[in-house]
Order: structure tokens, then sequence, then C-alpha cells
């Protein structure tokens, strides 16, 4: 898979997140089969405008530094419980084969 069409398995997986839950970078990288949260979280940082960016967070259930408080907010209105600064994983996690 060439980088333009990770990209876009990337934002296209993004996209299939249902409101109310939300995945990691890693589960990004693993559904779309290549790479890693790093590389899922500089495409999201530049490509991922115009997709449900707020429904990826970090594997600790806390938004990047840099998006947070916004993050949090989106999340919020998607109907997912943030207590702490922090999403529940295991109570939101979005399960791809269900």
């Amino acid at each position: 898979m060439d980088r333009e069409e990770y990209v876009e398995a990337v934002l296209r997986a993004v996209e299939s997140i249902p409101e109310g839950s939300v995945a990691t970078y890693g589960d990004i990288a693993e559904y779309v089969g290549q790479g890693g949260p790093r590389q899922v979280g500089a495409i999201m940082r530049e490509y991922g405008g115009g997709v449900p960016w707020w429904r990826v967070i970090r594997a600790s259930g806390v938004p990047a530094d840099e998006v947070g408080d916004e993050q949090l907010e989106l999340l919020r209105a998607d109907g997912v419980r943030v207590a702490n600064g922090r999403v529940n994983l295991r109570e939101v996690r979005w399960n791809p084969v269900e």
C-alpha cells in the first residue's frame, strides 16, 4: 500500500467509528493492517480535519495535549462519558468486527 492509499485507508477507518465510540491510534493501524500509532497520529494531524478525529485517542484514554479540551468536549457531545479528563476504553472502545 503506498502512502496515498494508506492515508485514505486510515481516514476511512476513522470515518467508520460510530458516534459514542472511540478507537486508539494503534487500533486504527491494526484495522488498516499497516503502520503503527505514530504513523496514524501523523496522518490525523496532517489530513484528519475532515473526519471525526476526536474519536481517535491515546491508548491511555487521555487526549493529545494540543487538542485535549476540544477533543473531550466533542466526545461528550458524542455521548462518551469522560471522567477526570480520561475516557474509559473498556466502556466505549470501537470493535469493528461486532
